[in-house]
């Protein structure tokens, strides 16, 4: 079973710092402390062992992708040999910012504009600004300068199609079905009737920031910040809302919500690339004219702005389509969970995941030379290497797992199946130190992951918990608080776009096999 022992005399500093970090966790003499580095007579081995990993379809690629699970929300198409299509739209409930609002006497509006904030960067060598020196601003033919400021979207996906850099048609339509609470539980396969087409923008990749300062005293006159912003059809918002001011559709919440059902943003295109954005600071804004009254009885248009409450209060969601090619489908059809799968398929946003198991050989293995040599587990690793063949591309790998144990218990012919934290997340997510997976060399085909389950392990093999779990990987990571941890349910697997194949455990492969790696020390 061990392929490979290896007796190193003297250890090496990093080694010996990182056995003493899980040394010191353990006060039970029997499970060999800092007695093992006494009077140089410590030994270390080095072991290699099969594991057993396997491709896990996740619900018919669907994902939990409601407001809760979405800190940030995903748009755009993406399209490779893989994985096939994978393409996202944000769906999202329309609130009042003021009920039963008063919007004056004969309001009428100019133009709705509906703002994305993307994430993107902001490094001086990605940024470009322009600045117009002899601009006059409209309003009062003000002499001014203007300063235009482009950031690049962080993208995921392809740079250019056709040698041309890659464009998404985004589309922006009525809702026409009720969406529902903000509580209500939706996946990402969800789909939504769709009313009248209110705007459409080419989006080229790049959002900008705009600042105009006038001329005489370099004072402010416009300042707008970088955002995907999209025109909409201002005569519907002025017959949806304007017009109906007084009515009882705009009274309260729970009648606005079922009158104007919701938004969705889509974009035309199959494929380009992906692009995050954060859910609330999605703005629309209404810009308008209304009648105002002087003391000496005239009458002036006067400008006004409303905006829509596009934010955390409303139910939103993602949704995401798939067309995959029959390569993939081919491997999800064959899964072998007992000698594992050739090659690996991890993707986010609700693809693929995988089940890995440590055979019960290895730690029984493991648990006599325990019991028979008073063994010290020092560390424990799955290493598992990126499959150069399928995966030779520039597309940006993921650099974290969501790790869980999985276990099915059978009580009376009924099958119940929990999920929790792994051990070694329980005992040292808090101490600063732990890393639950190491991403090594990412830049290069193939790079590999460390994942690190050593107090899982020593647990199997020291205090006799349970052999019998799987351990489930998907891509995202766990997301924290300021005590720590959410919870192993709060990830960021819903809006994670990276993808991934590795190196499976199937026989076949006999380069880069998915290994359990174990140093451990002996007298």
């Amino acid at each position: 079973m061990i392929k490979e022992i290896q007796s190193i005399f003297k250890l090496s500093f990093s080694l010996f710092v990182g056995a003493a970090i899980f040394i010191a966790c353990e006060p039970e003499a029997d499970q060999l402390g800092s007695q093992f580095f006494q009077n140089g007579t410590a030994k270390d081995s080095i072991a290699s062992y099969d594991v057993v990993i396997y491709n896990n379809p996740r619900e018919n690629d669907t994902i939990q992708s409601d407001a809760d699970k979405l800190t940030e929300a995903t748009l755009g198409a993406f399209d490779e040999p893989n994985f096939g299509m994978q393409k996202s739209a944000y769906v999202t409930q329309v609130r009042l910012s003021s009920y039963d609002p008063d919007f004056g006497t004969n309001a009428v509006v100019d133009s709705v504009v509906l703002q994305v904030k993307p994430l993107y960067y902001t490094t001086s060598d990605s940024v470009k600004t322009v600045t117009y020196e002899d601009y006059i601003f409209p309003e009062g033919d003000v002499a001014a300068k203007k300063v235009v400021t482009t950031y690049p979207v962080k993208k995921y996906g392809k740079q250019k199609i056709g040698g041309l850099p890659a464009k998404f048609t985004v589309n922006v339509h009525e809702v026409d079905e009720f969406l529902d609470s903000y509580q209500t539980d939706v996946y990402s396969n969800k789909q939504v009737a769709l009313g009248t087409l209110l705007g459409s923008k080419v989006f080229d990749g790049n959002i900008r920031a705009i600042k105009i300062t006038k001329d005489t005293d370099n004072s402010e006159l416009y300042n707008r910040d970088a955002a995907l912003r999209i025109g909409l059809d201002k005569d519907f918002f002025q017959q949806k809302i304007v017009n109906k001011k007084g009515s009882f559709e705009l009274k309260d919440a729970a009648s606005f919500i079922r009158y104007f059902k919701g938004l969705r943003i889509s974009v035309a295109e199959n494929d380009g690339f992906m692009f995050n954005f954060n859910p609330n600071e999605i703005t629309a804004t209404m810009y308008y004219k209304y009648d105002k009254t002087n003391t000496d009885n005239t009458i002036t248009k006067t400008s006004s702005t409303y905006t829509l409450d596009l934010g955390s209060s409303n139910a939103h969601f993602s949704q995401i389509n798939y067309n995959r090619p029959n390569s993939y489908l081919t491997a999800m059809g064959s899964i072998n969970k007992v000698t594992g799968d050739p090659k690996i398929y991890l993707q986010g946003m609700g693809g693929p995941g995988a089940e890995m198991k440590i055979p019960d050989a290895v730690i029984n293995e493991l648990k006599n030379l325990y019991n028979n040599q008073k063994i010290a587990v020092l560390s424990a690793k799955v290493k598992l290497y990126t499959d150069a063949t399928s995966w030779s591309n520039n597309y940006t790998k993921p650099s974290n797992f969501v790790t869980l144990f999985k276990e099915t218990t059978d009580n009376s012919g009924v099958k119940t199946t929990t999920t929790s934290f792994l051990d070694d997340i329980e005992k040292f997510q808090y101490s600063g130190i732990y890393k639950m997976v190491n991403a090594v060399d990412l830049e290069k085909n193939p790079a590999y992951y460390e994942i690190n389950i050593t107090q899982s392990i020593k647990n199997m093999i020291e205090k006799e918990s349970t052999t019998d779990k799987l351990i489930t990987l998907d891509v995202g990571e766990f997301r924290s608080g300021s005590t720590g941890l959410l919870g192993k349910n709060y990830t960021t697997r819903a809006y994670t776009p990276n993808r991934i194949v590795l190196v499976g455990s199937a026989p076949s492969n006999t380069q880069y096999k998915a290994q359990l790696k174990v140093i451990y020390s002996k007298k």
